[in-house]
């Protein structure tokens, strides 16, 4: 397979903020490729220009073979853009919303239709969109930027303000999306969300890359131990900090939480002494890979 996107060595600067720093991948066609970071990292901004939306200060890009800027309007029908903010045209339901984006692409109102049973949004068809919930109105933004049959499709953020099982539906939808062929590139800000959804990812900050593999990789470079937690009154600190292999113990709201890299021999010891009874495994994921290069402190 080809490269769908290529980006070298781009730059964009705000004053002295350096937002994105010599940034440089490939996306392939059909993979679906992540961009993580804290706020203010450069994703959006890497998204925009890649997009067509923001003009580099340097370096290059080739989405679907061409440059994106200036504005190129032969990539417009061939890509779908959800923006971190959603934009609607006033004062229309969402079912005219979406048929008023569909008839700009020459794409039938039963179509437009379809991709609002897709994600779920007939029962609100009729509903000006100011009046959307914000988890309608992202979903309605999503099948806005779909509902042309895109060959790459940006998504900024989109499960953000969606309840658990809106986002469960929307994962499924946007796989099946990525199962057809589609290139899909995707920020968020839910690790598990890149972990399964994602063939590889970009973690960026300070408008860098920092890390790009897929999330199993990714994790499996990290070495993080496993954590084993053991129910309420099973045993004590100073019984579990005994055990072989155990490389630190904490207490947590769930139980005694063992920290170890030997997960096979704490476990077998754990279930000579009879203690296995409501214990939980957890080995490293994609979020201590993350947490472990970008720090733990609140970005606002």
């Amino acid at each position: 397979m080809g490269a769908a996107i290529e980006v070298v060595d781009l730059a964009k600067s705000y004053g002295e903020l350096r937002a994105v720093d010599a940034v440089s991948f490939e996306v392939a066609e059909g993979e679906f490729f992540g961009i993580l970071g804290p706020n203010g990292a450069g994703k959006t901004t890497t998204l925009e220009m890649i997009e067509g939306l923001r003009q580099p200060d340097a370096g290059t890009i080739r989405l679907l073979g061409e440059p994106p800027w200036p504005r190129n309007p032969a990539l417009l029908p061939r890509i779908g853009v959800q923006l971190q903010s959603s934009a609607f045209f006033e004062r229309l339901t969402a079912r005219e919303q979406i048929h008023t984006l569909a008839s700009l692409y020459g794409v039938k109102a039963a179509t437009a239709d379809d991709w609002l049973e897709r994600v779920g949004l007939v029962d609100k068809a009729d509903t000006r969109v100011e009046q959307l919930s914000g988890g309608q109105a992202q979903r309605l933004s999503i099948a806005c930027a779909l509902v042309h049959e895109p060959e790459v499709v940006f998504l900024d953020e989109p499960t953000a303000a969606l309840d658990p099982q809106a986002r469960r539906n929307l994962w499924e939808l946007l796989s099946g999306l990525n199962d057809s062929g589609r290139t899909v590139v995707l920020t968020t800000h839910y690790m598990d969300e890149a972990e399964v959804l994602c063939d590889r990812v970009a973690i960026v900050d300070h408008g860098r890359i920092l890390q790009l593999d897929s999330p199993a990789s990714l994790v499996r470079g990290l070495d993080a131990a496993t954590r084993i937690t053991v129910a309420p009154g099973q045993l004590s600190t100073q019984e579990a900090l005994a055990i072989s292999g155990v490389d630190d113990v904490t207490e947590g709201s769930t139980g005694l939480v063992l920290r170890t890299r030997q997960p096979a021999v704490v476990l077998s010891a754990l279930a000579e002494q009879q203690h296995l009874a409501g214990v939980q495994v957890q080995t490293g994921t994609l979020e201590d890979v993350f947490l472990s290069l970008t720090g733990r402190e609140y970005r606002a």
